[in-house]
C-alpha cells in the first residue's frame, strides 16, 4: 500500500512537470526583461559576437561591435554568440544579463527608457578590465 502511494505521487509530479514544461515555464532565452511590451516601440536588431583574441601570449576578451546606437523608446534586441572562451552579457541600467555558453545564440531584448551611454560588459573575472566592454548609446 505505501509503495502504491510513493508510486502515485511521483507520478503526480512528473505530470506536472511535463505540463509546466510544456507551457514554457522552464524555458529561456537569456532575455533578462522576458515581458517586454513590443507595443509600439521600433525595433533595433543588433548580432554580437563575444570571444577572446590573444596578443602576445596574453588573453583580451572583447566583443564586436563595441558600439551600438538606439533612439530613446526603441526596443533593442541583442543576439550574443561566444565564439571563444566563457563569457557573459550584462547592461545594469537596464537589469539584462544573460550567460552565453560557447557556440550558441542567446538574445536579450528591453525596452530603453532613458538617454545616455551605457556599458556592456562581461562579467567574467577580469574580462571588463582587459577590455570586455562596449558601448550601447541611446540618443
Amino acid at each position: 500500500m505505501r509503495n502504491e502511494l510513493v508510486l502515485g505521487v511521483i507520478a503526480v509530479m512528473v505530470l506536472a512537470f511535463i505540463g509546466l514544461s510544456l507551457t514554457g515555464v522552464f524555458s529561456s532565452t537569456g532575455n533578462a526583461a522576458k515581458n517586454v511590451d513590443t507595443g509600439n516601440h521600433p525595433v533595433k536588431e543588433f548580432t554580437v559576437q563575444s570571444y577572446t583574441e590573444t596578443k602576445d601570449g596574453k588573453y583580451f576578451p572583447t566583443f564586436s561591435p563595441k558600439e551600438m546606437t538606439v533612439n530613446k523608446g526603441d526596443l533593442v534586441r541583442i543576439k550574443i554568440t561566444n565564439i571563444k572562451g566563457m563569457h557573459d552579457f550584462k547592461i545594469d541600467e537596464f537589469g539584462v544579463y544573460t550567460e552565453t555558453p560557447l557556440n550558441q545564440e542567446m538574445t536579450v531584448e528591453f525596452v530603453v527608457d532613458k538617454a545616455g551611454s551605457f556599458e556592456y560588459y562581461c562579467t567574467q573575472p577580469g574580462h571588463r578590465q582587459n577590455g570586455h566592454w562596449g558601448t550601447l548609446n541611446v540618443l
